[in-house]
């Protein structure tokens, strides 16, 4: 008897039964302990810190501040698709106050590293108490830079000053760069949420910023040398209240 499978080139072949139907429902028992299986080993592992995400929960649940990097290349259509992503965030009174500096050139991601390193001897200059010499001050500076500055690609985030309701700017402002972080981790890029590290008066002169913009933050964006571990965080039951406190 001609096995029911055998005008299937992708079926599995069985040997000629009495009863066709029979062939039948044993191809498809094992045919569905075949999908439970596979199944089971591909949820069975939780995806490491460095996994591509598959849905937004994944996307905010990978989420790292990265602050070493690779020098990998960013494609251009990498970055155009993480602005775009930026540009869509809420806003108040659909303002979109936003303005996003992008910087690519390693002579100006030099210059700015080269400022912080002598803003930290500045500093140190002004130390009275210092338990470290003026040398080894700079060399922990330089090593700290290094790390802050090896990324291909740099994003100023601002916010126009002469927007239509300026004085909501500071609310607008953080959600398009949490828009923009969370579009580049699910592209695999890290980057970081950077204010003080690299001082504003630095990224205002160096890249010669208008007064009329207010920096919001500054991050890196690139390839990780190697995605960081999640840090604690609390437990909804400490931060959650229903309805009063």
């Amino acid at each position: 008897m001609k096995n029911p499978f055998d005008s299937n080139p992708s079926a599995i072949a069985y040997p000629a039964t009495k009863s066709p139907r029979r062939a039948f429902l044993k191809t498809c028992a094992l045919a569905g302990t075949s999908l439970v299986l596979a199944n089971r080993v591909a949820t069975a592992a939780e995806p490491s810190a460095g996994a591509m995400p598959t849905s937004i929960f994944g996307v905010i649940k990978k989420r790292r501040s990265v602050r070493k990097f690779k020098p990998d290349a960013v494609p251009e259509a990498d970055i155009t698709r993480i602005l775009d992503a930026a540009r869509l965030a809420p806003t108040s009174g659909n303002q979109q106050p936003w303005k996003f500096l992008v910087i690519r050139d390693r002579a100006k991601i030099d210059q700015m590293k080269e400022a912080c390193v002598q803003r930290a001897l500045d500093y140190y200059d002004k130390r009275n108490d210092s338990m470290t010499t003026r040398e080894e001050s700079e060399k922990s500076a330089r090593n700290n830079y290094s790390n802050y500055f090896s990324a291909p690609v740099y994003i100023v985030i601002l916010t126009d000053n002469q927007s239509q309701y300026p004085d909501y700017n500071h609310w607008d402002g953080p959600l398009a760069a949490g828009y923009l972080m969370l579009a580049a981790r699910a592209l695999g890029y890290g980057t970081v949420f950077i204010t003080d590290a690299i001082p504003d008066v630095v990224t205002k002169t160096t890249l010669s910023i208008p007064d009329r913009y207010t920096r919001v933050c500054i991050t890196p964006l690139g390839v990780p040398e190697a995605w960081p571990d999640s840090p604690p965080k609390k437990k909804l039951t400490e931060i959650v209240a229903y309805e009063t406190f």
